[in-house]
């Protein structure tokens, strides 16, 4: 990945996690990684875990940020979501797969959306 393509996605993790954050969900971990992969964001909404996957595009030419959610992706964080709860022994009334929309603007502040319950 490229430096700065590096900086957009950090960018983009910063931005939800503080949007998130004013929304009342703790931080618990940022980009968690094991052998298997990463999540972008691990948070408590309450009793419930929810695994975030933060997807920030500069320009909406190839379609929203979420599109880039495939099944592939979806089955990977599954797995990690999995590996995560194992490891961190956290028993959490419910887990719950999000997604963060970014797409910084030319001018005015950066447009997020925040999409609950994804998959």
């Amino acid at each position: 990945m490229t430096t700065e393509r590096r900086a957009v996605g950090d960018y983009g993790e910063r931005m939800a996690a503080r949007h998130l954050a004013d929304d009342g969900l703790i931080l618990l971990h940022r980009n968690w990684r094991c052998a298997d992969g990463e999540v972008d964001l691990i948070l408590r909404d309450g009793d419930d875990v929810v695994f975030c996957e933060v997807k920030t595009r500069r320009t909406a030419t190839f379609g929203p940020p979420a599109a880039a959610v495939d099944h592939r992706k979806i089955r990977k964080l599954r797995l990690l979501a999995g590996r995560w709860l194992a490891q961190s022994g956290v028993r959490p009334r419910q887990i719950r797969f999000d997604v963060v929309e970014v797409l910084p603007q030319p001018r005015g502040a950066t447009r997020l959306v925040h999409i609950r319950s994804a998959f």
